[in-house]
C-alpha cells in the first residue's frame, strides 16, 4: 500500500512511518524540515501545510495519508486545525479518500466502566488545564468530519516511549481505565485501523 505520513518528524509520526516500512508499505513521509528526518523512504519537505498545492503533490496516488500533526507546547493552541484545514484540502483536490488522525482523549465523553480516579480527577483536570489545546483538537475533529472523505479519528491518552505491547481499542467510545498508551502502540493501532471499514466514519478509543 502506498502511504503518506503527515507529522513525520514526530514522536508518533516517525513511529508511524517506521511501523509502516516494516510492513512493506511504500511511505511518503511529509515534513516541514527534511534535515531532522533520517528514515530511508520518499520525502517531501512541505514547511507551511498551508500550502495545498505542495502538499496535493505529496499525497497524489496514495492509497491513504496518516497524520501525527499536533501541538509542539501546551501554547500551540491552533496548530492541529490549521494544520489539518491544509491537509484535508490537498487530500481532496488529489482524491484520496482515507485519513486517519490523531486527537487525544479528553475530547471523547468519559466512557461507560471509567474508575472514579478517571471520572472525577484524570478527565476533568486535563480538560481543565489544556483547555486551549483540547478545543482546537475539537475544532479539526470537526473539520475532518464535515470533510466527505473515509476518515478515522483516534484519541490516545497520555502517550509514552514503552514498545509495542497488547492495548485496546473502542470504536466510538474512548476506552475505560485506559490512561497509558505507547507511540508504537499508537503507530500500530493507525495502520490496522486503515483496511478496517468498521472504523470508517468513527472515533476510536486506544489505551492500554
Amino acid at each position: 500500500m502506498k502511504l503518506t505520513v503527515f507529522g513525520a518528524t514526530g514522536g508518533v509520526g516517525g513511529q508511524v512511518v517506521r511501523l509502516a516500512l516494516e510492513q512493506g508499505h511504500a511511505v511518503t513521509a511529509v515534513v516541514r524540515d527534511a534535515s531532522r528526518f533520517t528514515q530511508d523512504c520518499h520525502v517531501v519537505a512541505v514547511p507551511d501545510l498551508a500550502d495545498t498545492e505542495r502538499l496535493q503533490a505529496a499525497v497524489a496516488g496514495s492509497d491513504a495519508a496518516l497524520s501525527g500533526v499536533g501541538p509542539r507546547t501546551n501554547k500551540d493552541i491552533t496548530a492541529a486545525s490549521s494544520a489539518t484545514r491544509g491537509i484535508l484540502a490537498a487530500l481532496d483536490a488529489a482524491g484520496v479518500h482515507r485519513f486517519v488522525a490523531v486527537s487525544a482523549m479528553p475530547i471523547g465523553p468519559i466512557p461507560d466502566g471509567e474508575g472514579w480516579f478517571g471520572r472525577h480527577l484524570l478527565y476533568p483536570m486535563l480538560r481543565r488545564f489544556l483547555a486551549g489545546i483540547y478545543a482546537d483538537l475539537a475544532v479539526m475533529e470537526a473539520d475532518i468530519a464535515r470533510s466527505g472523505l473515509k476518515w478515522t479519528i483516534v484519541r490516545p491518552p497520555r502517550l509514552t516511549d514503552k514498545p509495542l505491547g497488547e492495548y485496546r481499542t473502542v470504536l466510538g467510545a474512548n476506552v475505560p481505565s485506559g490512561h497509558f498508551l505507547s507511540r508504537t502502540e499508537l503507530a500500530h493501532a493507525m495502520l490496522a485501523l486503515i483496511d478496517d471499514d468498521a472504523a470508517v466514519h468513527k472515533a476510536v478509543g486506544v489505551a492500554r
